[in-house]
């Protein structure tokens, strides 16, 4: 028997107490033919329990150690029968129509393979997590439209970078074609990678406004914890190396040097990301979370290298439109660190 079109797959940690609302939010779909993986990254706090009793239909995968957003996604990958991969936090909660629309926006773009969703803030719905992403010239990438009133700016189908990690749709034949995601990343940024990689081989993505996702803002982790900093910072590194051209690579440490300043701006003032992470951390914590970044992104020096050089082979896209893509989704140092 065919499967079905759409695997949504959630990769769960400890969240049991944010599963039910998503998983009901799913059921509530009007579009049906889907199935739900939820892959549980050896969590302690009962949720295969609690999945296998209250929704015996989701398919559990269950690891034995916790492999990270990557690698419970990759997991998920393996047992999907779907020809459209969604993948979803458990911290959110989707509209009735989310799948319905993702499917009906790819089903008129065949040379598409990402749609990206209008991801609002579960705290205030009128309030923009995301609508697909944006990147800095060093590597670091960040939510398109990030906190900003939802005035209906965003409510136009037109082209997005890649879809946030978050909520997004990806058609399974381009992530046979790319691979999945990079399990040394773990997690942060591992969506930077997956996107960058689809688009360099030639693969669109579509924002898809009708597709409302409502997340609940790093609470499946910590929205400003030491781990989270560190692994930002390393794995912008890792997506700066692996597939930005080498002239911007060499001018790279200027754009760090100036963002770098902005956050330290930031963080004196107490505006942005970077003054909530002060606001918990010290000034030693923070450079020491940098040189830990750098000197683990430098360790994996020779894993990338080998990477760039195999996918050099597989890119499709012109330098031309690469550089077409950077400049229209560029992103500020001031609204990296100013913003939250």
């Amino acid at each position: 028997m065919a499967g079905p079109r759409v695997s949504v797959i959630i990769v769960n940690w400890n969240g049991k107490h944010h599963l039910g609302e998503c998983l009901d939010s799913l059921v509530a779909q009007r579009y049906r033919d889907f199935e739900v993986i939820v892959v549980d990254n050896g969590s302690q706090d009962g949720s295969a329990g609690f999945l296998n009793s209250r929704y015996p239909e989701v398919r559990v995968i269950g690891l034995t150690e916790n492999k990270g957003y990557a690698g419970g996604n990759n997991a998920g990958l393996q047992h999907a029968r779907g020809a459209f991969i969604a993948l979803l936090n458990n911290d959110t909660k989707v509209d009735p129509e989310w799948l319905g629309t993702l499917i009906a926006t790819a089903d008129q773009e065949p040379s598409s393979g990402m749609w990206a969703s209008k991801i609002l803030t579960y705290a205030d719905p009128g309030l923009i997590d995301n609508v697909g992403h944006l990147i800095y010239p060093d590597g670091l990438a960040r939510g398109k439209g990030r906190l900003e009133r939802d005035k209906g700016q965003y409510d136009l189908h037109e082209e997005a970078l890649w879809p946030s990690g978050c909520a997004g749709m990806y058609r399974k034949v381009m992530l046979d074609e790319i691979g999945g995601l990079d399990e040394d990343f773990f997690a942060y940024a591992d969506d930077v990678d997956l996107g960058l990689r689809a688009r360099l081989a030639g693969w669109k993505c579509t924002y898809v406004p009708e597709a409302k996702v409502f997340h609940k803002y790093s609470a499946s982790s910590s929205a400003y914890s030491p781990l989270k900093a560190f692994l930002v910072e390393r794995n912008r590194i890792w997506v700066l190396l692996k597939y930005f051209p080498p002239e911007m690579i060499l001018i790279s440490p200027l754009f760090t040097l100036i963002r770098l300043v902005v956050q330290l701006y930031g963080a004196l003032s107490g505006k942005g990301a970077a003054g909530k992470f002060a606001k918990q951390y010290s000034a030693f914590s923070a450079i020491l979370i940098l040189l830990k970044a750098w000197f683990s992104a430098l360790a994996g020096l020779p894993r990338i290298i080998k990477q760039r050089r195999d996918f050099i082979r597989k890119t499709r896209i012109s330098r031309r439109e690469l550089y077409r893509l950077f400049r229209t989704f560029r992103i500020s140092a001031l609204e990296i660190a100013l913003k939250e």
